[in-house]
């Protein structure tokens, strides 16, 4: 299993929300086939298909635990899982 197939495991169990790198998460939500772009310190994701637009802040060098939420939502809504 490679490293972000067990991001995708880790964001999917709920288990380590406050402690998901914000670098992987980015890249994460690319190779879900999202196109970022940035705003100030606002990174903003979106894909054809999915009414919602995940903004991401950085908290230190970590993703937002409420935002890591909101990704899991989203991953599990559209079953992005299966597309890795």
């Amino acid at each position: 299993m490679g490293k972000y197939e067990k991001l995708l495991q880790k964001i999917v169990q709920g288990t380590a929300d406050a402690n998901i790198p914000f670098e992987e998460l980015c890249q994460l939500l690319k190779r879900l086939g999202f196109e970022e772009r940035v705003r100030g310190g606002h990174h903003i994701f979106r894909r054809e298909g999915i009414k919602e637009k995940p903004n991401l802040q950085k908290d230190g060098n970590k993703a937002k635990a409420y935002q890591v939420r909101q990704i899991r939502d989203i991953i599990i809504e559209y079953n992005l899982g299966d597309k890795m």
